[in-house]
């Protein structure tokens, strides 16, 4: 998967740097005064925002204490401010709830990682030499599946990344029909033997939830997540197209390979059913701190599967990211700490979420554009400070 669908895949990893961009820039006060261990977090919001990005927005825990903070605009028609405590679209941070879920019914008895995706979905994974007869649940979790990512099918690209966006930003997919587009490709390598991110493989997982427990993957993520953590500012849209308030605009070049001279487009409403269990979420920053918290601190899963999460496969070419578990990416920031958690695209939004190891220091924040800024920066800013 090359850095350019990393970046605009729905619900994909988007932690490459983008190259410089000379858009003009809009930037407002921090919410929050920057104090010792955060003024270069704030400096690399900044950065972001003088680089093109509309606006961020992000929040940083660490013990007792909570720092926000913002830059730039949430709306470039009126120039009204990001908020922090904006909503937004996670993109593919929805894997790590998906994730969680599915090591909660392992830990129930109700799932075994090791059993075949054929032999829960018997017969979805069929086609082109795509079998699921040969694809773990496990291999499904960590990437290690083979199965091509829906979002790499070229007709799916164009309608979705492309200006034919805006005749297609309220269409509605079935899980099963994004199965399908996946299938129109061949297998990218045996199972097991490689490791390539793909976004169908959690469609599956989601419709491997359903299966297992007669319910939605969306109402299993809020009955077992977000109710018992109280993420209030997070939520599960299904076909809903419009964002919960308070929320700022999202903004896209709606190009493949987007130039700063390219127009703007508000690319806020869409019908999130293209990403589903691969990417469809929405939260906050500070709702993004107390799950990735709870879940490295052991609040959410027995150590059995915590540490089945954080087993990885390695990664090579994403900068940051070293090593990916299960729904969860190890980072390695440049002063060699070791960080978890996710980054998530969609159309008009790129977050990030991480947290130690022990789930003590946390970060989230949000660009509401989708073309430009280095968020790599902002996460070695915090976690790195000269």
């Amino acid at each position: 998967m090359t850095a350019r669908t990393a970046r605009i895949g729905i619900g994909a990893v988007g932690l490459v740097a983008a190259a410089a961009l000379t858009a003009a820039s809009f930037t407002s006060p921090a919410s929050a005064v920057a104090g010792p261990g955060h003024a270069q977090t704030q400096q690399a919001m900044d950065t972001a925002v003088k680089d093109g990005v509309p606006g961020v927005t992000g929040q940083a825990t660490e013990a007792n204490s909570v720092w926000t903070g913002t830059s730039g605009v949430g709306n470039l028609k009126t120039g009204a401010p990001r908020s922090p405590v904006d909503r937004y679209r996670i993109g593919s941070m929805t894997k790590t709830f998906v994730a969680t879920v599915m090591l909660q019914l392992e830990a129930e008895g109700r799932v075994d990682l090791d059993s075949t995706v054929d032999t829960l979905l018997p017969g979805v994974v069929r086609g082109n030499g795509n079998d699921g007869r040969r694809v773990t649940v496990r291999q499904l979790l960590n990437h290690t599946s083979g199965i091509p990512s829906y979002t790499t099918d070229p007709e799916f690209l164009e309608n979705g990344f492309t200006v034919k966006f805006l005749e297609h930003r309220y269409d509605t997919y079935t899980p099963a029909q994004l199965v399908e587009i996946a299938l129109r490709q061949k297998p990218l390598f045996d199972p097991g033997t490689s490791w390539s991110y793909s976004n169908t493989n959690y469609i599956l997982a989601g419709m491997i939830i359903e299966k297992v427990t007669g319910h939605s993957y969306e109402d299993e993520i809020e009955q077992r997540i977000i109710k018992p953590l109280g993420l209030y500012g997070t939520s599960v849209p299904r076909t809903a197209s419009s964002m919960p308030v308070p929320s700022s605009r999202a903004y896209s070049k709606l190009s493949l390979t987007p130039q700063p001279s390219d127009p703007t487009y508000d690319v806020t409403e869409l019908n999130p059913s293209a990403a589903a269990s691969a990417g469809a979420m929405i939260s906050t920053s500070a709702d993004l701190d107390r799950f990735y918290s709870a879940l490295l601190g052991g609040r959410l899963l027995p150590a059995e599967q915590l540490k089945e999460m954080t087993t990885t496969v390695p990664v090579s070419g994403y900068g940051m990211i070293t090593a990916y578990g299960l729904g969860l990416m190890k980072f390695s920031p440049s002063c060699g700490v070791t960080v978890w958690g996710h980054g998530g695209n969609i159309q008009g939004s790129a977050s990030q979420a991480v947290t130690s190891a022990d789930g003590t220091h946390s970060l989230a924040f949000n660009f509401n554009g989708d073309w430009a800024g280095n968020s790599e920066a902002v996460i070695d800013a915090e976690y790195c400070p000269e």
